[in-house]
């Protein structure tokens, strides 16, 4: 697959453990579902915020 995809936003991602990762550091599904992450409320995007979209290997 090429990027960036024409029309599409593309979704850069390093994690490595989610099937949705390809060897380019790009997340293979069109679209991603950003969630909160439960109880965390430190207004620090890194503990706000995951991709509920990720699977495991």
């Amino acid at each position: 697959m090429s990027h960036p995809k024409a029309g599409h936003q593309c979704i850069h991602c390093s994690v490595a453990s989610c099937k949705h990762h390809n060897a380019e550091n790009y997340c293979d599904l069109e679209s991603i579902n950003v969630e909160p992450t439960p109880m965390a409320y430190t207004g620090e995007a890194a503990d706000e915020s995951m991709c509920g979209s990720y699977h495991a290997k």
